[in-house]
């Protein structure tokens, strides 16, 4: 079980109640039970003015502040002016038998963030010091999530200012060789360089293309238009689509399943949830071989398989291959074009369908992808 020690200071110039509470908060855990994910123990420091509180706070910060309003020398007030000066982290609750609704109103302009009347039982400590934990821990919780999205945020344009950088220098490259009559004066070299820096351009483009549907996806604001959708004319468009590239390669494509298999769904979605797969099945097989799509009706919805005979995956490429910007990078696919996001959106496609993708694979022998949608997910329920 996970455990977590807090820094407490309590500031008041009574000694029985710097020891009172001293004690309660020593033997006191917060556990799980109490709704936090951590048992939470507490380490306790005392000072009797508020000229020492900000030794103590210059000495290390507190986690949780329980500051006397009436000291002598500087107020409890000029201490949490102090704290909310500096911007610290510290929740502060205030303990006072002389409070005013002004005083309340002020120490809390000033940052207090509870206040706590005297006298007060040892249970009315301990339930106002479990309201500034969980407090602190919901803080904390929206401090990490805001680094993991600066840091997912970081890491998604570092990416794709590599994936964009190399097309971008290639075609700069072709463009000077034009530039400066490297290729000389024949037609068909230079229609070699301009095809060469084309095929750079549509990848970056295909790149582009990707990114923009998987940001549409994610964020939730692609528009999404459920009607009644044959996937077998999907299917069959999608075998349209890599047509010539499977004849080039002497590729055979076949598509079974029942003549017809409605689904409630979005067309487009549909079409690049195929597309990705099958292409993928054409460009990462061997030549003189074949695809399979397989389509069955599910008790929930639409199971369907894309197969090929090709290259394979590895059970180590296969754990990364639904990542994000994750291309399987060997002797075998060195020179396949590939953005890295083709099955990363498919499998958030699923997912918004209620179900999901899985790979069956073996080096050498071929790959296996299936996808699983239900007939009415639930985002298409009213």
């Amino acid at each position: 079980m996970a455990a977590d020690t807090l820094s407490v200071l309590v500031v008041d110039d009574e000694m029985g109640m710097r020891l009172a509470i001293s004690r309660v908060l020593g033997t006191y855990r917060i556990t799980p039970s109490d709704g936090l994910d951590a048992t939470v123990t507490f380490d306790v420091r005392v000072a009797e003015t508020g000229e020492e509180a900000l030794e103590r706070i210059a000495e290390a910060v507190p986690d949780i502040l329980l500051l006397d309003l009436k000291l002598p020398g500087i107020s409890g007030l000029d201490v949490l002016r102090e704290v909310n000066d500096r911007a610290l982290p510290t929740l502060t609750i205030m303990i006072t038998a002389y409070a005013t609704l002004e005083t309340a109103i002020d120490a809390t302009k000033r940052g207090a963030h509870d206040f706590l009347p005297k006298p007060f039982t040892p249970d009315e400590l301990r339930v106002a010091i479990r309201r500034v934990v969980k407090h602190l821990f919901v803080r904390r919780e929206a401090q990490r999530l805001a680094q993991e999205k600066r840091q997912v945020r970081f890491q998604f344009i570092s990416v794709l200012g590599h994936e964009l950088k190399a097309p971008l220098a290639a075609i700069e490259g072709y463009l000077q060789i034009l530039l400066d009559g490297t290729a000389g004066k024949d037609p068909a070299v230079q229609a070699q360089v301009v095809g060469r820096a084309l095929a750079r351009a549509g990848s970056m483009r295909h790149l582009i293309a990707e990114l923009l549907d998987l940001t549409r996806i994610e964020s939730g604001q692609k528009r999404r238009e459920f009607v009644e959708v044959d996937v077998r004319d999907v299917a069959q468009a999608a075998l349209d689509l890599v047509g010539q590239a499977a004849r080039k390669r002497g590729t055979e494509l076949a598509l079974d399943g029942p003549d017809r298999i409605p689904l409630i769904a979005d067309r487009g979605e549909l079409d690049i949830l195929f597309n990705n797969l099958v292409s993928n099945a054409v460009k990462y097989n061997r030549d003189g071989v074949r695809v399979d799509i397989t389509i069955q009706r599910d008790v929930a919805g639409v199971r369907f398989t894309v197969a090929d005979t090709g290259i394979g995956l590895s059970p180590e490429e296969q754990s990364r291959l639904f990542q994000e910007f994750v291309r399987i990078k060997n002797d075998r696919t060195r020179n396949i074009p590939d953005t890295g996001l083709g099955l990363s959106i498919v499998k958030k496609l699923a997912q918004l369908y209620d179900g999901d993708v899985t790979v069956e694979s073996e080096p050498g022998k071929g790959s296996r992808f299936t996808v699983a949608l239900k007939a009415q997910p639930a985002t298409t329920r009213a």
